[in-house]
């Protein structure tokens, strides 16, 4: 029997699952973030180390039974970045591995033809693109320096912010006034902004996205215009990616990946990136897949090895941990 092993390395967590050559699921690991460019390439290298041995143990099985391995990890992107993270996956425990961006195994995780363009948007955002041919291109991933400006960090940047400012009266009256601070604990926005001022924070939990959706869903305008705001941009990276990108068949397979997508759904952000495209005379197709990106990494593993995949494969996988149990990976751990 062969196994193989599938990570997904981001910037908030690291899953990784092992399966037989069947797909079925045998084990999956959980441990912190492994973006190397955000804590260091020794804690990154520890965090997937440590969650592929909780998908061992839970797998009972040992990494030299392992038949091959895909790293899907952010910060991954540039020549200079795999000079660094490639040795240090050489001192992980599996013998047959490659290691791709987060990126790819997104791509994968909707695509079974590994074409077309993923939006990553999760707690940083991404987007990039795979022709036939097997050429790539990425649009942003490097910060807001660089031009981004969609991911959940930005999210709740933008939810802590238009909370202040509806509450001072430069914005009219938003939902997000009395949601943010509950969020933090707090009593109300002036109890909030003081101890953030007192204590000199200089950024908000990223998990306080989430009340933007929250607002948007009872009608508040402030945060329906900030994720209308979130779409559009998404949506110039996927047109970014289908004009630098060539031989990139039509209609475009353009799949969206990330919690914030996956999890919110939000029509207001699907429908921000189908403005762009259709302006822009893109014939595509949306695919917001029903597994997480660590399933695409499986994927990849098994595509290394000629293995294809059943149909009933993706169904018991949607429905062991699809974007409606997302909880059931997040709590999963040793």
């Amino acid at each position: 029997m062969s196994y193989f092993l599938g990570v997904d390395g981001g910037g908030s967590k690291t899953l990784a699952v092992i399966t037989d050559e069947k797909g079925h699921v045998l084990g999956i690991g959980r441990s912190e973030g492994s973006n190397y460019q955000s804590i260091g390439i020794d804690k990154a290298t520890q965090h997937i180390g440590n969650a592929i041995d909780c998908a061992l143990y839970d797998a009972n099985l040992i990494a030299d039974d392992i038949t091959h391995a895909v790293y899907g990890l952010a910060g991954a992107d540039r020549p200079k970045d795999l000079a660094i993270v490639l040795p240090a996956c050489r001192k992980l425990p599996i013998q047959s591995w490659r290691v791709v961006c987060d990126t790819m195994i997104g791509l994968r995780s909707g695509s079974p033809s590994f074409t077309g363009i993923v939006l990553v948007c999760g707690s940083g955002t991404n987007a990039a693109g795979r022709n036939k041919y097997g050429d790539e291109v990425q649009t942003g991933g490097f910060g807001y320096l660089y031009g981004d400006w969609a991911g959940g960090g930005d999210l709740a940047r933008a939810a802590f912010r238009t909370a202040i400012r509806s509450f001072e009266g430069r914005e009219e009256y938003s939902l997000l006034v009395k949601l943010v601070p509950e969020f933090l604990g707090y009593t109300d926005v002036e109890h909030m902004l003081n101890d953030y001022l007192d204590k000199e924070y200089t950024n908000v939990p990223r998990e306080l996205a989430i009340v933007v959706h929250q607002a948007a869903n009872r009608g508040d305008t402030l945060s329906c215009k900030i994720l209308a705001r979130m779409g559009y941009e998404l949506g110039l990276s996927a047109k970014s990616v289908a004009m630098r990108l060539c031989d990139l068949d039509e209609p475009l397979d353009v799949v969206l990946v990330g919690s914030v997508i996956q999890r919110g759904r939000h029509p207001l952000l699907i429908g921000g990136i189908e403005q762009v495209l259709n302006d822009s005379g893109f014939e595509f197709r949306l695919c917001i897949p029903d597994i997480p990106p660590v399933c695409g990494a499986v994927l990849l593993a098994f595509d290394d090895h000629g293995i294809a995949i059943q149909t009933s494969t993706y169904d018991h996988w949607a429905a062991e941990f699809g974007a409606s149990n997302h909880s059931f990976l997040e709590e999963k751990n040793v």
